[in-house]
């Protein structure tokens, strides 16, 4: 190592940390979209890479002048788009820590810390979330960090298919969810070989019928077909529809499924108790995945993945090389999370947790949550008292999904509308042919005044069309 380095990690990451705050300090007062034409960043960048090395310093100064022009801003407070990704300040340092300490946490071998914080983080969160206690890493599940709920729902699938191979092959098994799962349940079952997937009709709350499902199911096995796997939502990414769990639950072990939980964005939620209901049956399911880079303060990338029994996962996706045994894996006293996940390499992500957990602790959070639950529910009320709006789907969280009486022209200009005022930003989204607006509170900055202006906004706009 350069006897210099150390030093320039002083000075240009200083840089770096006070680029970072000047823009926390300042994001709420910039356009939430980036002002830029399609290639504008691509063209500053150029083509080929120097020849010759640059200052730290003119690297640094980029992210003002290349990087930050072209940034849409989800730390906005005025972020009512999606759902919210955000990070903290605990949540940068962590990762900052992580990307210094440069470990590759595939075997416990090659990192104690990162394995043995991440299982750590795993226990926290069962006891944090009220989970079933057998998920923890001292008993027949456990947990491991994936990058995202989609690689987890992949993972899911996977296990499922090397079950279900004792009983029939890949060309007759059969993946079911409803046809507000996220669109992860049909790429991942496609990637792993399914032929049929089954996007089941829900009811006027947009959930799974659990009659519906016991009849596909039938008719599959009539025809031949070898039901796998059924997913539950709790909390779809469309209106935050909620599954009946348990009845899920109850038909997949009656007719042997996997049973995969998908909470990605609720899952926080379960930090409050009152809410715990709304996943009632997790003890009969065996995996479920929640973020915590969407509402519990952790930054990009961090999703939970939880099994009730390790082995089948282990049975799918354990493979040694010789260049991977590690005397410590031979004893059993050891988590090799290599075999967890679809990749081999994998990142501390353990930290950022670990650190955002540590410097909210749990009540933190939970307070966070209700004041969100609290602002949905408000505006919500206001939705319902407006003779031009129409509020779509129950609020069970913080989403609130409305369109205009007057149809989906009215709605889509809406939309747009919000979207154009610069400091707020709302997803349009569509059931069948009908579109709807979506209204997703949980940025940790974002307060009553700028649910106010949301409001204003709309009214704004809807009196010019009278």
């Amino acid at each position: 190592m350069d006897d210099s380095e150390p030093d320039e990690l002083r000075t240009q990451g200083q840089a770096v940390l006070d680029f970072l705050a000047r823009y926390l300090e300042r994001v709420h007062e910039m356009p939430i979209r980036p002002k830029v034409e399609p290639g504008a960043i691509l063209r500053r960048v150029g083509d080929a890479p120097p020849e010759h090395g640059e200052p730290l310093e003119a690297i640094v100064r980029d992210l003002e002048d290349v990087v930050l022009p072209g940034v849409t801003h989800w730390q906005s407070p005025g972020w009512f788009a999606y759902f919210p990704s955000n990070t903290t300040v605990p949540s940068i340092l962590g990762d900052l820590a992580a990307a210094g300490l440069g470990q590759q946490g595939m075997l416990w071998a090659t990192s104690p810390a990162c394995t043995e914080i991440e299982m750590a983080m795993m226990n926290w969160l069962v006891e944090l979330l009220g989970l079933p206690r057998g998920w923890r890493m001292d008993g027949p599940g456990g947990g491991v960090i994936q990058m995202t709920a989609s690689d987890a729902t992949h993972v899911a699938l996977v296990v499922a298919r090397n079950q279900a191979r004792a009983h029939a092959s890949i060309e007759k098994m059969v993946v079911y969810a409803s046809d507000q799962a996220h669109s992860s349940i049909e790429k991942g079952a496609r990637i792993a070989g399914f032929e049929h997937i089954r996007a089941l009709p829900t009811d006027d709350v947009f959930a799974l019928q659990p009659e519906t499902l016991e009849a596909q199911i039938a008719e599959d096995r009539r025809h031949g077909l070898h039901p796998a796997f059924v997913s539950s939502t709790v909390g779809t990414t469309g209106t935050t529809a909620i599954d009946p769990v348990r009845k899920v639950g109850e038909i997949a072990r009656a007719e042997n499924l996997w049973h995969h939980v998908d909470a990605a964005y609720a899952g926080t939620a379960m930090l409050c108790p009152e809410l715990r209901p709304l996943q009632d049956g997790l003890e009969l399911c065996d995996s479920y995945v929640f973020n915590p880079h969407k509402w519990m303060g952790v930054g990009f990338d961090c999703s939970c993945f939880y099994v009730a029994d390790r082995k089948p996962l282990l049975d799918a996706m354990s493979i040694l090389p010789p260049y991977l045994r590690a005397e410590a894996a031979e004893t059993r006293e050891v988590v090799d999370y290599r075999d967890w996940q679809l990749a081999l390499g994998r990142r501390f992500r353990a930290l950022k947790l670990w650190f955002v957990l540590r410097a909210y602790g749990a009540e933190g959070i939970r307070s966070q949550v209700r004041r969100h639950l609290g602002l949905a529910r408000s505006f919500a009320e206001w939705v319902d008292a407006h003779p031009a709006l129409t509020r779509i789907a129950p609020v069970p969280l913080a989403l609130v999904c409305f369109r205009c009486a007057a149809g989906d022209a009215a709605t889509r200009a809406l939309a747009s509308a919000i979207n154009a005022s610069g400091d707020l930003y709302i997803t349009l989204s569509a059931h069948g042919d009908e579109a709807f607006i979506r209204v997703s509170v949980g940025h940790r900055h974002t307060e009553p005044r700028h649910l106010e202006r949301l409001r204003d906004v709309i009214s704004a706009h809807m009196d010019t069309q009278n």
